[in-house]
């Protein structure tokens, strides 16, 4: 499996960062049954990330859900394709 990192996380590529931290924050939100709008302090936020480390069947589901967008869509397999491989 050969991936181009530097041109997934770069600032050229805000859609896929933007992608990905929702692949994260969402699974969260979801099975917590809350919204962003309940963190109305910074203690809800610890206390959420608190939850979060301690439940390792939420950590498993976040990292899948963030796994699962890495794979180029328009190559088969789990690789870049050439072109973005040798891009820098």
């Amino acid at each position: 499996m050969k991936i181009n990192w530097k041109v997934r996380f770069n600032k050229k590529n805000l859609t896929f960062i933007a992608r990905f931290l929702a692949a994260l924050i969402v699974p969260i939100l979801a099975y917590m049954g809350l919204e962003v709008t309940d963190f109305t302090s910074w203690d809800s936020v610890g206390d959420l990330l608190i939850s979060f480390i301690t439940n390792p069947y939420l950590i498993g589901l976040t990292v899948f859900n963030a796994i699962n967008l890495i794979p180029d869509p328009t190559t088969s397999g789990l690789s870049d394709s050439e072109l973005v491989k040798n891009k820098k």
